[in-house]
């Protein structure tokens, strides 16, 4: 690894370890480990358009929690960045109480990484496009190396104000029907581990 975050390196054996991936999710994996090992800062959003975010797959009784995403319009995982210094699987707890107004909880034996997907983002980041030159310049395209955590939550969701107010619990069968390739395959794989974890 050329940078020397130790969560960096933490999170690449906690990628290594995920099994039972279908070849999507090893691809994703992989892409997910290079980026590692080559970013000088991975987890930090300023240091380059590749880096790492964190998201959750919340269940509980009544299914999943997805919301309807301000900016990309569609039905997402609640997620984001990584603060400094702050761990990913604490990135994602927080995203997740932000964004749902739900107080999540990891596994009681510690954090499950569920699945990893790496996906550029549907238009260039604002951030790197106000950086990147004269006005009309060509911005370069975010690549989200998104790390996905399993959490457990109860009740109703309350968004803060300014996230988008469309959350809900949603039944497996329809979460899966609104989701994109990524979080179909996310969801399918929280629905295994939330049974053995």
């Amino acid at each position: 690894m050329t940078g020397t975050d130790p969560r960096a390196a933490a999170l690449a054996t906690q990628l290594r370890a995920l099994s039972g991936l279908e070849a999507a999710g090893r691809n994703d994996r992989d892409a997910a480990l290079r980026a590692l090992g080559s970013l000088a800062a991975p987890l930090t959003a300023e240091a380059d358009p590749t880096h790492v975010t964190a998201s959750a797959v919340v269940v509980g009784e009544a299914g999943v929690v997805l919301h309807h995403h301000k900016r990309w319009a569609r039905w997402l995982q609640p997620g984001g960045h990584i603060d400094d210094g702050e761990q990913p699987a604490e990135a994602a707890r927080r995203e997740t109480a932000e964004e749902t107004g739900l107080q999540a909880s990891h596994p009681v034996g510690g954090p499950v990484l569920v699945d990893v997907d790496v996906h550029a983002l549907p238009r260039p980041c604002r951030r790197w496009a106000r950086a990147s030159g004269p006005r009309g310049a060509a911005s370069p395209s975010c690549v989200h190396v998104d790390v996905r955590y399993l959490l457990w939550a109860a009740g109703e969701p309350a968004p803060a104000h300014g996230e988008s107010p469309r959350v809900a619990w949603f039944p497996w069968d329809a979460a899966l029907a609104v989701a994109d390739e990524g979080l179909a395959r996310s969801l399918r794989r929280a629905v295994a581990l939330d049974r053995r974890v």
